[in-house]
């Protein structure tokens, strides 16, 4: 493996949540926050079994049904999660959270990480839980 460059276009990181109600789950991440379902593969109970998207901006995401319990994800509550996501119009997300009558838990705001960076933010719940705070900061700069 080294000496291997990777590919940028693919994502290296998948966080994975799990959800009671996977069909809204979907339409959630979808319709209103933004990401694009690349893969919704149902399960026998109708259910959305196994889903993977992606973020416009890069980065990608898995989600299951909390039904599933035959893996060691399968241990994973729903709504025990946390994400960040980079976001280049942190306003318009925000929006859409709202249009859609979702749950604002930090309205945007500029606020400083624990290492020191400046960031334009906000935090939604998602219907089961989970937080998302989607903002301006990309990391660190390349040294």
């Amino acid at each position: 493996m080294s000496g291997m460059v990777p590919d940028a276009s693919v994502s290296s990181v998948w966080p994975i949540l799990h959800y009671d109600d996977t069909r809204a789950a979907l339409r959630f991440l979808v319709d209103v926050l933004g990401f694009t379902e690349v893969v919704a593969a149902p399960d026998e109970h109708g259910a959305v079994g196994h889903a993977e998207l992606r973020w416009p901006g890069g980065g990608a995401l898995v989600f299951g049904s909390t039904r599933h319990t035959d893996s060691v994800h399968g241990q994973m509550l729903a709504g025990t999660g946390a994400v960040y996501v980079v976001s280049d119009d942190v306003n318009a997300l925000h929006q859409r959270v709202v249009d859609a009558g979702g749950e604002v838990v930090e309205a945007p705001h500029e606020t400083r990480f624990g290492s020191g960076a400046r960031a334009y933010v906000c935090t939604v719940r998602d219907p089961e839980g989970n937080l998302w705070t989607f903002g301006t900061y990309r990391g660190p700069s390349p040294k």
